[in-house]
């Protein structure tokens, strides 16, 4: 993107400006869902939306939207900005705007894409009209992975700010097992234990055995013992998210509270979960996985719900590693409402519940069980046709149901990962 100059401006106001608060402030419009495929008209819903719009333009006023709400304009910033209210001070707005852009871009929390341009003619370069006033239409910007992870830290310190203290750490089980922290007693060594030697036990075996202090002392193989520390079990974990149309109805976006708890639990597991793994499984008409970094891309669009899919494909991703605990996380706000017949067809029926797909839907769940696999459901609704029908995935899956909003979201998310609550549905 080529960015404009202008001589009767200071640029340190804008390198005084704190990015990541500006992008913390920023982080519902660089995750906004929007609608996957632009306007689509449906016979029962009309009009289903536009994609979110991603457009330098967009940027710039969601850029000054969130500088005002976190009070980052200082008075001079106004008073040179805001000049007398001619063309000079829409210029000094507009270099103040680009150069935050900029900043992001060098600091590699965004990225701009911008086809190539051809000038028409003698069509002119700066002005109304020109190349580079269309050029803010075309440009458009993407978080980087390193603006991803900003997100997912910024999400969980939200989320954990608002449980209160809460020590992180690895997910603990009654068992015992040879490790660097000594959390029991000393046992003796055996051929594959970790060789963290209980000197003093060691020594205390040796003089018994031999009744004697003289150095060097006779070490016998019998007599090593080891400490032994708390064994810490690796989990794998499928987040399904529900991208039907339904997740971004009636004026409420669901799906971006959803991606934010996506954020923050991979952030999460990343740091201090390190032998943990999470996936991303987006669930509708059919199921893909799609890499971490393409979550704040993600859209929802006019679909229905494929959950047997979401979660066939979730089983399938979790049996291919070998970890002690295999889970699934599933955010949805709808009952299934599609299935995916053997010829490749999807059937769909969105009106109440359907008893093929039901069927279908919970003998996924039943293999997931067989497989080993806890399913944790967060519904984002409370119709009684879907506490029913969650109550009995609960019940063959041997998981929990969290009846949640997206408020709370999160915090009932990272709770459950950190906490091991339970929680039953009656």
């Amino acid at each position: 993107m080529r960015f404009h100059t202008y001589s009767r401006f200071s640029p340190e106001m804008a390198d005084a400006v704190d990015l990541q608060s500006l992008l913390d402030k920023m982080a519902d419009f660089l995750l906004q869902s929007g609608f996957a495929g632009g306007e689509n008209f449906n016979p029962y819903w009309g009009m289903t939306g536009e994609d979110a719009d991603r457009s330098v333009d967009a940027l710039r006023e969601a850029i000054l939207n969130a500088m005002i709400e976190s009070g980052q304009f200082t008075p001079e910033m106004l008073e040179a900005l805001r000049g007398n209210g001619d063309e000079d001070a829409q210029e000094k707005l507009a270099k103040f705007l680009d150069e935050l852009i900029e900043r992001l871009t060098k600091e590699g929390y965004l990225n701009l894409e911008a086809p190539p341009q051809m000038p028409a003619g003698h069509q002119q370069v700066e002005g109304k009209g020109s190349l580079s006033h269309a050029a803010s239409k075309s440009v458009q910007f993407n978080l980087t992975d390193k603006g991803v992870d900003f997100l997912g830290y910024k999400a969980l310190r939200h989320i954990m700010s608002s449980l209160g203290k809460s020590s992180f750490g690895s997910h603990d089980t009654p068992y015992l097992a040879t490790g660097i922290e000594s959390d029991g007693w000393s046992k003796q060594y055996e051929f594959g234990d970790v060789l963290n030697l209980d000197v003093n036990e060691t020594l205390k075996r040796s003089m018994k055995r031999t009744g004697s202090l003289t150095v060097p002392m006779d070490l016998d193989y019998d007599d090593l013992m080891v400490h032994q520390a708390e064994y810490r079990s690796s989990c794998a974990t499928v987040l399904m998210l529900d991208t039907s149309h339904s997740m971004i109805l009636y004026g409420e976006d669901r799906f971006t509270p959803a991606k934010k708890v996506a954020l923050a639990l991979t952030h999460l597991i990343r740091t201090q979960f390190p032998g943990d793994t999470i996936r991303i499984v987006l669930f509708h008409d059919s199921a893909e996985e799609i890499p971490i970094s393409a979550l704040a891309r993600a859209q929802v669009g006019p679909y229905h719900t494929n959950t047997a899919e979401g979660l066939k494909l979730a089983r399938r991703i979790l049996l291919s590693q070998k970890k002690d605990m295999r889970q699934i996380v599933m955010i949805t706000d709808g009952k299934p409402s599609a299935l995916t017949l053997p010829n490749g067809q999807i059937y769909k029926n969105s009106m109440g519940l359907d008893m093929n797909v039901v069927s279908e839907t919970l003998r996924e769940v039943a293999d997931c069980r067989r497989s080993g696999i806890v399913i944790n459901t967060f519904m984002l609704a409370r119709d009684r046709a879907l506490v029913e029908f969650v109550k009995r995935v609960s019940a063959i899956a041997k998981g929990k149901a969290y009846f949640t909003n997206t408020m709370t979201l999160g915090q009932f998310i990272l709770m459950d990962f950190l906490r091991k609550k339970t929680k039953t549905v009656s």
